[in-house]
């Protein structure tokens, strides 16, 4: 059978939750502290962790991507958002903790409401943001209450067999995959730098340093980022804080052509030195932490808080970029409908499992020889498990994939010339009816987005209930964003723009974003469909004003047609179908093995026929 390489199946977190609630809350009495706030977070505000950041995890069992624990004398909360509303439930012992959905009641207001007056509430200032560690601050005062730094994390002192930091090789990412070198990048950085008055920015994104040094690293699971941070100053060379256990020689020497090397660990005495020359300072919103900027204001220095210019950079995808996205997209087209071809033979045995389906789409992704990664831990939810939005199959929770059941698998690659990213949901024997009305209307709402024609300068939040309309006419939603930015051999959730509620940035030219509404029943399956995007000018409109754009579908996978229902699309929806699987055809017909060929041409049959 096959073999997953990049992905484990063993359950990471501990359940001896008991013991270390227990211990934390002895430390904090210790040190003289009512309660402690700890995010899920590294100094980076990275979302996928190295093992040694995995704090959470190890306190409360809980291993999604977005969550926040607050642990005080008498009781613990664990704060997560819609996506892992019944994951959290299922890995953490409600004995010991409550849950709190971290959109509708944010960890200030909790605060606020439920800190005991006179309490003193410890946090790590090196897990928090400037902007963020003032949110609690305000609302600690509000309570009558302290917020105190505490450090070491008290975590850390009583968590005895904690991994050691990451010390991944980093290695050049070749211009023929950048389009960009670095020596221009840092031109426009610096162009940047000086319109904002500032003298230095410290770059505290992974990615961003990735992205501009054109450097990759494998230090965090699935993304290819070297931990570090980077001085950028508006004149001068740039110094580069990394362990230099991670470069080799030739590395080292490239580099060395461009930026200064330095040791992560002289980064604090250097930011005190800045400080104490008065220098203006600008760190990044989002991913600087608050010891940082401290590090400066404390001996002097100017700081300034606002987005790292890099990010926006970075996010708008050169025509190298562009390019390698799509080469990238079609190869990994080619491995996918494989997998969905053999899927397809195989499920209705009914002896196929969840973890069997994720170690063949792996191999065939690894057969096309370019594979480095995947972009993350591949979701593939069988019957109820495909309503766990970010469902991970382990050992203890793998199950058959049975008749009648949808079976959702959202799973990407990393390739040095792009990442991918795609959701398909497939049917094993015959859906319901309520299944493929529920199917059809995610449908309809993933043809909104990608036919959607808009004004330069659009947000994501104004195109996000192109998705919605459908589900919400028939009284139905789903708790998660529309799409998010993707990187270039970089995250697969990238910023800063992306199509939700919250997307207030600018889609542009260049930007690569996916486009994923999803239905999820608990208890019985969940449905998405996910393309990426790109972000291309569109024609302009006879007699309009305004320039246009609109997307390219990067994606290339047939979309299950046995769960349409088609009484529901309109000719608009069914020729945007006809034409999506007339070009997946055309595209993987010649990249596919013999056994796939004719069921390629099946499945991509036009639904007008």
């Amino acid at each position: 059978m096959f073999e997953a390489r990049f992905q484990s199946f063993e359950d990471p977190a501990s359940s001896a939750t008991g013991p270390h609630v227990a211990a934390l809350r002895a430390e904090l009495a210790r040190r003289g502290l009512s309660g402690f706030i700890l995010p899920r977070a590294d100094r980076h505000q990275n979302e996928y962790l190295p093992p040694s950041e995995e704090r959470v995890a190890w306190l409360t069992g809980f291993t999604g991507s977005a969550g926040c624990v607050v642990v005080l004398a008498d009781r613990a909360v664990l704060f997560t958002d819609g996506r892992y509303t019944l994951q959290a439930r299922d890995q953490v012992d409600g004995a010991i903790f409550t849950f709190a959905h971290m959109v509708e009641t944010p960890v200030a207001m909790w605060l606020e409401a439920n800190l005991p007056a006179g309490s003193k509430l410890g946090y790590d200032p090196w897990l928090h943001t400037a902007d963020g560690a003032e949110r609690l601050a305000q609302a600690c005062a509000a309570a009558g209450a302290t917020l105190i730094p505490a450090e070491p994390n008290p975590v850390d002192t009583i968590w005895p067999d904690r991994p050691p930091p990451p010390r991944g090789a980093i290695t050049l990412h070749d211009l023929r995959f950048a389009g960009e070198s670095a020596s221009a990048k840092l031109a426009r950085i610096a162009a940047e730098i000086g319109k904002s008055k500032a003298d230095v920015l410290v770059v505290s994104d992974p990615q961003a340093i990735a992205w501009t040094f054109n450097i990759r690293g494998a230090d965090v699971p699935h993304t290819p980022l070297p931990l570090g941070f980077a001085v950028i100053p508006q004149t001068g060379r740039p110094t580069l804080y990394v362990d230099s256990i991670k470069l080799s020689n030739a590395v080292r020497h490239a580099l060395a052509e461009i930026v200064e090397i330095r040791e992560s660990n002289e980064l604090i005495a250097d930011l005190a030195v800045l400080g104490s020359a008065h220098r203006t300072v600008r760190f990044d919103q989002a991913t600087g932490a608050e010891a940082l900027s401290k590090l400066v204001s404390t001996a002097g220095g100017k700081v300034r808080r606002s987005a790292d210019p890099i990010t926006a950079m970075k996010a708008v995808k050169n025509k190298v970029e562009i390019e390698g996205a799509r080469a990238a997209h079609v190869r990994d087209g080619a491995a996918l409908s494989r997998f969905l071809a053999w899927f397809e033979r195989e499920a209705p045995g009914g002896n196929l499992t969840e973890i069997d389906a994720v170690a063949a789409l792996e191999s065939f992704r690894r057969d096309t020889g370019q594979l480095k990664d995947i972009s993350f831990p591949t979701i593939a939810g069988a019957g109820p498990d495909g309503a766990i939005v970010h469902y991970r199959v382990t050992s203890a929770t793998n199950r058959k994939i049975a008749p009648s059941e949808l079976f959702l698998i959202d799973s990407g690659a990393q390739y040095e010339d792009g990442t991918t990213d795609v959701t398909r949901t497939i049917v094993v024997g015959q859906p319901t009816a309520e299944m493929r009305e529920r199917y059809t209307l995610v449908l309809k709402g993933h043809i909104a987005i990608a036919l959607a024609v808009f004004p330069d300068g659009t947000t994501g939040a104004q195109l996000d209930s192109f998705a919605r309309a459908p589900l919400w006419a028939a009284g139905l939603d789903y708790d998660h964003g529309t799409g998010h930015g993707v990187g270039s051999y970089l995250s697969v959730h990238e910023g800063p723009a992306r199509i939700s509620k919250l997307g207030t940035v600018a889609l542009k030219h260049g930007m690569i974003l996916s486009n994923e509404p999803g239905y999820y029943k608990t208890g019985a399956y969940g449905i998405r469909i996910e393309n990426l995007l790109l972000v291309v000018e569109a024609p302009a409109a006879p007699g309009g004003e305004k320039p246009l754009n609109t997307f390219e579908t990067l994606t290339l996978a047939p979309i299950d047609q046995r769960v349409i229902d088609v009484t529901l699309l309109n000719a608009e929806e069914i020729l945007w179908l006809d034409n999506y699987h007339a070009r997946v055809e055309r595209a993987l017909s010649p990249l596919v093995d013999a056994a796939t060929k004719p069921w390629l041409e099946k499945a991509t049959r036009p639904l007008s026929r």
